[in-house]
């Protein structure tokens, strides 16, 4: 039997509340370093393309906000994407799942789906399944995968397999929501209940078929989607209008509980979703006393902890099943076992309207990054990174002046018609309403203290001119 290509999916629109405070909506968990050296996007990306041919360059549908960043990691590991799609609204699985299949519909090839954010540890089981899984897949069944559970889990939804299909897979006779624990421990107990993975694997043309018939509302909304896309250069942005109007759904609810193509196949591959700190410190190099560290920690008389900094030294003296995590703005120390409940933290700040909700600290850049040091009434103190032959647009503030100094690198700064180059320990003033324009023409980084004066310090006062980019002005 002829087997397609496998072409992966891969879902990069998560937020990651759970992993607060270091994954926060402007770089949630699947862009950070939480397992390994890479992120976790990075390693989904590897994982799925083995340099075997069986595999395609993949899809990456994301939120349009982590664009550059997205792209920026994919081609440090030297993966160069298919395409990158952009979503201007999140609208969970479904619909990206509908959008990538109506792209690939006229190819030879096989979707499968993943999400940016999970762990595998047998990576070469899974790509075993994922072969397995394309073959079946080629009499027009719907493949997810359901692993073998190894505990009770109330943080995973379940399915339930029915008759098998064959000796690899079965039909589906039910999902299940998280359970509690009384019902986790039967579920276990039972034997025929496997944690839902949110992975799949199908062919376009049936996936289409299926949404046609179950949610011809998100099909119509994914088609007008794309018929109104923008390409940017290395992106295409999905329009916002259509996928406005597109009913936000998971694959699960809209296809397949209602489908009779669904199939499960069950794996053991090491899986976990790292959806709380107790997920990472189960994963975790554990001491001889069950503590994950990471950073600059140092224990004593302490057990089964999960500690994490981004900075600071932390101590930690006699405690027993904590999370204790710091980052540049913030600390959290929750009860390993309430960890779940880190998500509710963060809808008090959102409520509250703290930017510690949403953003780091370090905000990251297409030309770099940059760091709030100091802030206060009418000032900010910010250190700037500007990457190598990067620069940030040419603009101007109207209510705010900046002083530049120069502390590593070379600058190239433009004010109104002057152009001037700065080193190390020279500076520079813009007035607010003057253009101006920062730039790193060399092959070294940057860096630089840049002060604000002003009225009113916000990133909507940038009024961009020009930028390489094509970004519009921060609203």
């Amino acid at each position: 039997m002829k087997v397609r290509k496998i072409r992966p999916v891969i879902l990069s629109g998560g937020a990651g509340t759970r992993l607060w405070p270091t994954s926060r909506a402007r770089l949630p968990k699947q862009l950070l370093p939480l397992i390994s050296d890479r992120s976790m996007l990075q390693e989904t990306a590897l994982r799925a393309t083995p340099k075997d041919g069986g595999f395609l360059p993949p899809y990456i549908v994301c939120n349009e906000q982590h664009r550059f960043l997205i792209a920026a990691q994919l081609q440090s590991i030297g993966i160069a994407p298919e395409t990158i799609l952009l979503e201007p609204v999140g609208r969970n699985t479904a619909p990206a799942a509908t959008v990538a299949a109506l792209l690939s519909r006229a190819q030879d090839e096989t979707l499968l789906i993943l999400p940016a954010d999970h762990h595998i540890e047998d990576v070469e089981g899974f790509l075993v399944a994922a072969k397995a899984a394309a073959e079946i897949a080629e009499n027009d069944f719907m493949v997810t995968f359901g692993v073998v559970p190894s505990h009770p889990e109330t943080g995973y939804g379940y399915i339930r397999a029915g008759e098998p299909i064959d000796a690899r897979v079965s039909h589906i006779s039910e999902f299940v929501e998280k359970p509690d624990a009384v019902r986790a421990a039967a579920y276990v107990r039972q034997g025929n209940y496997l944690w839902n993975s949110g992975m799949f694997m199908f062919k376009p043309s049936v996936f289409l078929r299926e949404v046609e018939q179950f949610a011809p509302e998100i099909l119509a909304a994914c088609e007008k989607a794309l018929a109104g896309a923008t390409n940017e250069t290395d992106f295409v942005r999905l329009g916002l209008e259509a996928l406005t109007a597109c009913p936000s759904e998971p694959i699960d609810t809209a296809i397949m509980e209602r489908s009779s193509k669904g199939a499960v196949m069950p794996v053991d591959i090491g899986w976990n979703d790292v959806g709380s700190w107790a997920a990472l410190w189960e994963i975790g190099e554990k001491d001889d006393a069950g503590n994950v560290t990471s950073g600059d920690v140092v224990t004593e008389d302490s057990t089964n902890c999960y500690v994490r900094g981004d900075r600071k030294l932390i101590s930690a003296i006699g405690v027993d099943n904590l999370v204790v995590v710091e980052t540049d703005d913030a600390i959290l120390i929750a009860d390993r076992t309430r960890a779940q409940d880190v998500k509710g933290i963060v809808g008090r700040l959102k409520a509250s309207a703290r930017s510690e909700a949403d953003h780091h600290r370090k905000v990251h850049r297409p030309w770099g990054w940059y760091d709030r040091i100091e802030e206060g009434p009418n000032f900010q103190v910010k250190v700037l990174h500007v990457h190598p032959r990067q620069k940030l647009s040419l603009q101007y503030h109207n209510h705010r002046t900046e002083h530049w100094i120069v502390v590593e690198g070379t600058a190239r700064i433009t004010i109104g018609e002057d152009v001037k180059t700065l080193g190390p320990n020279q500076s520079t003033f813009v007035a607010n309403g003057e253009q101006h324009r920062l730039e790193n023409a060399t092959d070294e980084p940057l860096k630089l203290i840049e002060i604000q004066f002003g009225d009113y310090l916000g990133e909507d006062d940038i009024i961009r001119l020009e930028d390489i980019y094509e970004r519009g002005d921060p609203a």
